[in-house]
């Protein structure tokens, strides 16, 4: 699923069943409200809701979670071509394929946060 390089930057996942969105917001280092987005965007993300919505995710969601952060964060996707990759129709090319990996690097990660903060503003 996740190359052993992305592996190594993310915390160990706890033998536990279930986690919060607070303890998946942390393993997999995307915030909450991006998570909650990714539920909408992804069938394969469908965590377990309980009293009063709140939501509780599995191993394997972690799992996912971090498969859908490296394909958009690590390796350029956006969130369409991301989707198909998940369910594994044609593979859609990366944003990014070539140039400075640092520069990409960064210039991805501003793009995801100008997402991520165009879904806050939206009302």
């Amino acid at each position: 699923m996740l190359e052993p390089s992305n592996n190594d930057e993310l915390p160990v996942i706890p033998g536990k069943r279930y986690f919060t969105i607070g303890e998946v917001s942390e393993l997999c280092a995307v915030k909450p409200h991006v998570l909650r987005y990714w539920e909408q965007e992804f069938p394969q993300l469908n965590p377990v809701k309980r009293r009063g919505n709140r939501r509780y995710y599995q191993r394997d969601d972690v799992l996912t979670i971090r498969q859908i952060r490296s394909l958009l964060y690590d390796q350029g996707f956006t969130i369409g071509g991301a989707r198909q990759q998940m369910s594994g129709e044609t593979p859609a090319a990366p944003v990014v394929e070539s140039g400075d990996d640092k520069f990409a690097n960064v210039i991805k990660q501003m793009i995801s946060e100008l997402e991520e903060l165009l879904l806050v503003l939206k009302p």
